[in-house]
Parts: C-alpha cells; sequence; structure tokens
C-alpha cells in the first residue's frame, strides 16, 4: 500500500475520533472503535497508548520537552507542570482536529509554555538542536517511514538529549494481507515492525546507548509493546 494511503487513513481515524477525546481519554485508552479480528492472525482491536514515557523520561525543570504525535495533549499537558515556567512543552500532530483541541485546552487552562504545532513527525516543524527530550507514545509505529521520523528527532534534539518512545512492534514479520490494511495501519498495527528493526533505525539515525528499558507487554496477536530509550552524544562529530 502506498505512502499516501497510509497518511489518509491514519489522519482520517484520528480525526473521527478528535471530537470525542477528553484530556484524560482517548489516544490513552482505545483511538478507534475498529474490529480487526478479521485480519489474518486473529488480531483483536488494539489500543493507542502503550507506556509511562514521562516517567521514564523525567523532564526536569528549565527543559524542552516535544511529544511527536500528541494527539489531545494530555501527556503535553503534564509535562508542561513538569518543566516549570521557565521550560517548554510542544506536541506536534499531523491532524487538525487534534491540535485544535489540544490548542483549545491549554488556552482554557492559561499555560503560558504550552504550545501544540500542526506538522509530519518526520518533518518536524522545529529548528535544529532545540529540544532536550523527545517522547512519544504509540505514534511512531503509524508512520510509513520511521527511519525518517528518527533522522528528524535526531536532528531536532540537543547534543547530550535523550529520547523515550513507547510503541508497539511485532514479534515477526507481518503479512502482506495485514500490511496492505488502512483500517489496519489506523489501528496501530499494520505499521508494526520487529523490535530489533525498531532499535537499528534509531542506531542508525546517529542515536546511542539504544535499549528497551522495559519488558515487553502483550498487545495483540503476534504483537506486544515495548519502551525504548536512546540519546544523541554530547560530543560533535
Amino acid at each position: 500500500m502506498d505512502e499516501l494511503t497510509v497518511r489518509k487513513a491514519v489522519r482520517e481515524g484520528y480525526a473521527a475520533r478528535a471530537g470525542s477525546c477528553s484530556t484524560s481519554d482517548c489516544c490513552g485508552s482505545g483511538l478507534l472503535d475498529v474490529d480487526v479480528s478479521s485480519i489474518e492472525g486473529g488480531l483483536s482491536t488494539p489500543k493507542l497508548g502503550v507506556g509511562d514515557t514521562l516517567s521514564v523520561a523525567a523532564p526536569q525543570v528549565g527543559e524542552t520537552l516535544l511529544d511527536l504525535g500528541s494527539g489531545p495533549g494530555l501527556d503535553v499537558l503534564r509535562a508542561s507542570e513538569l518543566v516549570g515556567p521557565g521550560g517548554r512543552a510542544i506536541g506536534v500532530d499531523a491532524t487538525p482536529e487534534m491540535v485544535f483541541r489540544a490548542r483549545e485546552t491549554a488556552r482554557a487552562r492559561g499555560l503560558g509554555n504550552v504550545e501544540f504545532r500542526l506538522g509530519e513527525i518526520e518533518h518536524l516543524p522545529l529548528d535544529a538542536e532545540s529540544v532536550d527530550v523527545i517522547v512519544s507514545d504509540c505514534v511512531i509505529n503509524l508512520s510509513p517511514d520511521k527511519a525518517q521520523v528518527f533522522r528528524d528527532a535526531f536532528r531536532v534534539l540537543k547534543p547530550g538529549g535523550r529520547i523515550v518512545v513507547s510503541d508497539v512492534v511485532a514479534d515477526h514479520e507481518l503479512p502482506a494481507s495485514v500490511r496492505g490494511d488502512p483500517q489496519a495501519w489506523a489501528a496501530c498495527v499494520a505499521g508494526a515492525v520487529r523490535e530489533a528493526d525498531y532499535l537499528q533505525f534509531l542506531r542508525q539515525a546517529g542515536f546511542v546507548d539504544v535499549r528497551t528499558s522495559e519488558a515487553r507487554a502483550p498487545f495483540a496477536a503476534g504483537l506486544h509493546s515495548a519502551v525504548v530509550t536512546a540519546r544523541k552524544s554530547a560530543r560533535r562529530p
């Protein structure tokens, strides 16, 4: 399935859900009301949001944090408290409906250190070396070009910065029938790659100390969740 079809399926799925999201629920407890049980492999309806990346990343007062695929903005809002008035919490999402809702929530709460930007996580609307820490929760698996996601994450991260990602990965290569199903892409299934490949994307982008920081947890048949951490070397090449 071509990249444009994948992106269209994912954005439409998010947009359909945006109107029913609250700041404490939506991407953390089920992105789509999608029944994928008929897809080869007996995959059940999955959930989006598979780990507490903020606890692992431990953003500090004064830092700038970036959330890749921020959805309705829950993690960004939480991060704004952790980094304090002198820090900044930024969310990037490709779905206008999600960005609008997140902005409205931040405005209603009067948060001056929060910003939500519309953009693709493969081509981040941020300057190079402008953030201290990057988090993402079950979003990068939705991208048809994960290698580019990590290359651009590396670009915007400051030397010595860190990235923490929770995501769904595959136990083995998924069949073509799943890879070619737009519904399965939008449901965080078809885009999953093997854990070893996922870690290799980070290494190829330039990250060091790449590791899985938490034990695997079952997600659906043939899939599990993982929390992956890495950092950008403080030494310039």
